[in-house]
């Protein structure tokens, strides 16, 4: 079942999605201290493509806990809150239909990665 949500959500906007959040990532990288913003684009842009089956958990261990807050906050005001509504208003777009419904939550689970993606790792389920 997974494979088959993953496929609809790939041809349906999945893949374009990831698209522009790997090409985000990219253009972040372009100067130095972009370069950690990058990596959390294309983290998102990793689980955007694919996202039924996976989920995301926090990852204690590698940098200190207040780095992980102090990136967080300026990733929020960077990126985090606009990408997060974005998934949000498609989130509750697709619930409309009850059809969509399972791609509605998959928006809703990568808005709430979008918010505070430092410290988080991405995990395949089964």
């Amino acid at each position: 079942m997974n494979f088959l949500g993953n496929l609809i959500w790939l041809i349906f906007g999945g893949l374009a999605t990831s698209i522009g959040y790997f090409l985000g990532g990219v253009v972040m990288m372009a100067t130095i201290i972009g370069i950690p913003f990058g990596f959390q684009m294309i983290k998102i842009g990793s689980l955007c493509l694919w996202p039924f089956g996976r989920t995301f958990q926090v990852d204690k261990g590698e940098l200190p806990g207040c780095l992980f807050t102090l990136l967080n906050i300026l990733w929020f005001f960077i990126a985090g809150l606009w990408i997060a509504l974005t998934h949000v208003l498609f989130g509750f777009l697709l619930f409309i239909t009850i059809i969509g419904i399972p791609w509605g939550l998959q928006h809703f689970k990568l808005a709430g990665f979008a918010i505070s993606p430092f410290g988080r790792k991405v995990d395949i389920i089964g």
